[in-house]
């Protein structure tokens, strides 16, 4: 299957820029996975389509200010590192710009020195592997020091860090958001389990990898990332009962269900289990635990479009994301949603 059958075209005034004022107004795009019926709703209307039994899976990662910014030691020259991936609790994985000044040994300060770093290895991929050097605790440092690491198509400032977080983010660790779960806040997460709807929390820490185009032409040629994860006991207790009862289990968000399609087995059945997930979905892909998938719009040629075409049918996608530009809804992290039913 080729890439470019998942191209569509954008303008690009539809690529959100900012989060609305109230995260459960923006617009829900309802879709029949089957039949590619649509309708129109808000996304505070998702509620009309979870009846009791389901279960809502919801990933509870929080995204690090993985974004830094300091200058190299001795000549002072503004750098710009992003984290990357954890190694041990003092070294990352991190790419830095500009990458020419980062050769190994090379040290960078940050904060006035309150967060030094040195280059210890370069990867294949142009990577750096970094040593931090700091007083306390890692975390707190990088609250103070670090910025969100918002996706190259949001050009706009965040004001306020949280809207890049969801409501029930708990286990830092992402490079970037599970933007499906942006739309929900308190209110509603009630209102849904108040209906009957169990919540279920999975952890999977989403990398940069997510944004990376795919520079293959052939889908079947394309490697994907490795992001980890976790489900714990009790998760996969809610899930499977949701199962044997009958339930729907209704993924939030892509990585819900890259988790939850990783850890299932044959039986549509999961357990407790933490592990690197490079699971790739695309059309022919047979799922075995997901029966529907509340999502946002994404971009051409995606890993992540290829992933929802293959829960629905790439025709199907494809039309809805025609009638999505044709009614202006709003695209990427702080656009607007889709429910796949």
């Amino acid at each position: 299957m080729k890439v470019k059958d998942f191209d569509f075209y954008l303008p690009e005034e539809l690529i959100a820029q900012h989060p609305l004022e109230k995260r459960d107004e923006s617009r829900l795009m309802v879709v029949d996975k089957n039949s590619g019926n649509i309708e129109h709703r808000i996304f505070k209307n998702i509620i009309d389509y979870l009846n009791e039994g389901d279960c809502l899976v919801l990933n509870n990662t929080r995204v690090l200010p993985a974004r830094l910014i300091g200058e190299k030691e001795g000549t002072g020259g503004k750098m710009e590192f992003l984290l990357l991936k954890r190694i041990d609790v003092n070294t990352w994985e991190t790419l830095v710009k500009p990458g020419k000044r980062a050769k190994i040994g090379a040290r960078f300060i940050f904060g006035g020195g309150e967060l030094k770093a040195e280059v210890k290895e370069i990867g294949e991929d142009g990577s750096r592997i970094v040593q931090f050097e700091y007083e306390g605790v890692f975390e707190e440092v990088l609250d103070r020091l670090g910025e969100m690491p918002l996706p190259p198509y949001i050009t706009e400032t965040l004001e306020d860090k949280e809207r890049y977080q969801t409501v029930y983010s708990k286990e830092a660790g992402s490079a970037a958001a599970p933007t499906a779960g942006l739309h929900f806040t308190e209110e509603l997460l009630t209102k849904i389990k108040d209906k009957g709807i169990k919540l279920a929390f999975v952890t999977l820490h989403v990398g940069l990898g997510t944004f990376r185009p795919v520079k293959v032409d052939t889908i079947e040629e394309h490697h994907m990332h490795s992001e980890y994860y976790t489900m714990s006991k009790e998760t996969a207790e809610i899930i499977n009962e949701t199962k044997e009862k009958g339930g729907r289990v209704i993924a939030v968000g892509t990585t819900s269900c890259r988790t939850l399609e990783t850890i299932a087995n044959e039986e549509g059945r999961v357990r407790e289990q933490s592990g690197w997930t490079s699971i790739f979905m695309y059309p022919g892909y047979k799922f075995k635990i997901v029966d529907a998938l509340i999502t946002n719009f994404h971009l051409p040629e995606s890993t992540l479009i290829m992933l929802v075409s293959a829960f629905s049918s790439r025709e199907i996608i494809m039309k809805a994301y025609e009638e999505a530009v044709k009614e202006k809804y709003r695209f990427f992290s702080f656009g607007d949603a889709m429910f796949l039913k």
